[in-house]
């Protein structure tokens, strides 16, 4: 489809249209939901939790979906996007499965899942790409196999720390707009057409958004969380910078991430640390400093908006 719009448009041009439509179609696909997508239950333990209950759930499938077609019409699509839009499609039904379920599956079925996917996500990336990465002006090839586990262990990571930074009303879409526009502005050299992908993906978050803002009419789930964090970790395997992801989803990291170290040192190692802090982090911000929704996303935004000028600062 992108060469018969290149026949009548340039490249820029195509992708602004491709914005547009992505952004109506989302907006329509939200505003007239499909019948068959689950409610919320609440959830008990974090805090304002139970004013989701009832809300419409695992609109992520909608979002990632909405995105994918506007890949299909707006992109030169090589067999590497394909491969890359497949597995998407496959993490965004893992949590869309699981926000459906009416008990909420194990942390080791989601865990094994992640793991399988980022495994075949990873040497898809090594046999497309070479396995040279830098650090500002520094470059060092990493042999594959090396890059490989490192590989799994960054989308294991992004997938889980954004899946935990979806607790608060355009928190979760509010960051990954940034995160991806970031990528895009820093790196649209080496991304490619993954740069205007990421456009595409920031117009169907922000039709999501209209929706999304506190109070809320809808929530992306799971669904759309963890797609969100596939599509980050690929994004910084793309760049070549893949440990500036540190910076460009710091906010995430420490948002999502201090609640999944305090998980895995109780309940493998048996040790508690942190037991005054609340996690995810947005949830000990409204119990303790008593931040409200918008308080929350405004001020993680910020920080997350410096990091990424940091980030720029070293890449350049």
């Amino acid at each position: 489809m992108y060469q018969v719009w290149s026949n009548f448009l340039n490249p820029g041009q195509i992708a602004m249209l491709g914005i547009v439509v992505t952004f109506l179609l989302t907006f329509l696909a939200l505003k007239h939901p499909f019948s068959f997508l689950p409610s919320d239950h609440g959830r008990e333990f974090a805090v304002n939790g139970g004013l989701s209950r009832g809300k419409l759930r695992g609109v992520g499938l909608v979002i990632v979906i909405c995105f994918l077609i506007g890949s299909v019409l707006f992109l030169p699509l090589g067999a590497e996007y394909v491969i890359y839009a497949i597995l998407l499609v496959c993490i965004m039904l893992s949590g869309y499965l699981d926000d459906a379920s009416e008990t909420p599956w194990s942390d080791y079925k989601k865990g094994a899942i992640d793991l399988v996917i980022s495994i075949v996500t990873v040497i898809t990336f090594v046999n497309y790409n070479s396995t040279t990465i830098y650090f500002g002006n520094m470059s060092l090839t990493i042999p594959k196999v090396v890059y490989i586990i490192l590989g799994i262990i960054l989308i294991w990571i992004s997938i889980n720390v954004t899946n935990c930074s979806d607790g608060v009303d355009g928190l979760c879409a509010s960051l990954s707009c940034v995160v991806i526009f970031a990528f895009s502005m820093i790196f649209h050299d080496v991304l490619g057409s993954f740069t205007v992908a990421n456009y595409l993906f920031v117009a169907a978050l922000l039709a999501y958004l209209y929706f999304n803002t506190s109070p809320s009419s809808m929530l992306m789930g799971d669904a759309g969380s963890r797609a969100l964090g596939f599509y980050i970790a690929i994004l910084a395997m793309q760049s070549r910078h893949p440990f500036l992801y540190l910076l460009m989803a710091g906010v995430m990291i420490v948002d999502g991430g201090i609640g999944l170290v305090k998980v895995f040192l109780l309940r493998f190692l048996k040790i508690a640390i942190l037991k005054n802090t609340r996690t995810p982090l947005h949830d000990h911000v409204r119990l303790k400093y008593k931040w409200s929704d918008s308080q929350v996303v405004i001020r993680f935004v910020i920080l997350q908006i410096l990091l990424a000028v940091i980030a720029y600062l070293i890449a350049a």
